[in-house]
């Protein structure tokens, strides 16, 4: 599932180098390009098929590193895989867990591990397919926004809290992960609302917290909600999904479905650990750039491959 390193200077796209997918220099990216990615293999298809200016455009997507999403079935061999082979290229795993019970509240993405322990097993798997491995690890998207907002059943709550807690505990008994738990983005609401609840699920013990996270607002705006959280716990660092902010989020339509697949959108800054802040630790890729938000304005099911988006999303690009 993971792939191999890549080689090749990205060039050729003869039938036998595939996509020619490369590394990003360690010194400003240090994070893992997946060489077998779906825009990788997009690229490859389209250079077969002789549509240089697609593959192109889809190769703005491919040649950067994003988030590898681990899934609820095999967690220590997808994190071993993806670990072992950023390893091996000499970068470090971007890796998103994503399977907390009673997840997404009902929506595009419901689902997630079928109870507390079931979590704990998913994460000590994910762990042990990790291992000592560089590895940053971004904790489970919209958990704590949705103890705040209301949208998951209170009954629901301390039990969250303690697996989150869990998690980064366990997670940073590793020698070399970094974690950062997720803090909702700029348009949701205001940090004094979210400090709190971020503290109980143990962000003392994290590295830091990701803000914008398969959203779209602008950097600008995520950098200052990032600082203005941070002041409120311990000034921990963040990182930033820049993979789909480039024109900022959208505002027509119903409001309530403005992130799910929305038009007119571009692809961000790149990924680098070089940024404008010496709080925001890195603009990363967490959502997977072509791939759908769910089944509304015509995608299909939430992480699925969506090239018409992916190509949209490119050309809009500058």
């Amino acid at each position: 599932m993971a792939g191999c390193s890549s080689s090749g200077d990205g060039d050729d796209l003869d039938d036998n180098a595939g996509a020619g997918i490369s590394q990003q220099p360690k010194e400003t990216d240090p994070f893992w390009v997946n060489p077998d990615g779906n825009a990788a293999e997009q690229v490859a298809a389209y250079a077969k098929a002789g549509k240089k200016e697609d593959a192109e455009e889809i190769r703005k997507i491919a040649e950067q590193p994003t988030g590898e999403w681990i899934g609820p079935e095999s967690p220590e061999q997808e994190a071993l895989g993806f670990t072992e082979a950023a390893d091996k290229a000499g970068r470090t795993a971007l890796l998103v867990l994503y399977n907390i019970p009673h997840r997404d509240c009902g929506q595009y993405s419901q689902g997630g591990a079928a109870d507390g322990n079931a979590y704990r097993t998913w994460i000590d798997g994910v762990a042990k397919g990790i291992g000592d491995r560089d590895t940053t690890v971004i904790l489970e998207p919209d958990a704590v926004l949705h103890l705040v907002d209301g949208c998951t059943p209170g009954e629901f709550h301390e039990e969250r809290y303690d697996l989150l807690k869990g998690a980064i505990t366990k997670l940073k008994s590793l020698k070399n992960t970094k974690v950062y738990v997720d803090a909702g983005n700029a348009g949701w609401g205001h940090p004094d609302q979210i400090f709190e609840p971020l503290k109980r699920a143990g962000i003392d013990q994290a590295d830091g917290f990701s803000v914008n996270v398969s959203n779209f607002y602008t950097t600008a705006d995520s950098i200052k909600y990032g600082k203005e959280l941070s002041t409120k716990v311990g000034n921990k660092p963040f990182v930033i999904d820049t993979s789909r902010n480039g024109n900022g989020p959208y505002t027509e339509g119903n409001p309530d479905e403005r992130w799910c697949n929305p038009p007119g959108r571009a692809l961000g800054e790149t990924p680098t650990t070089k940024t404008a802040d010496p709080l925001v630790d890195a603009y990363v890729w967490v959502k997977r750039p072509g791939e759908s938000d769910g089944e509304c304005k015509g995608g299909p099911k939430a992480g699925e491959w969506w090239v018409d988006y992916a190509l949209s999303l490119a050309k809009a690009t500058k």
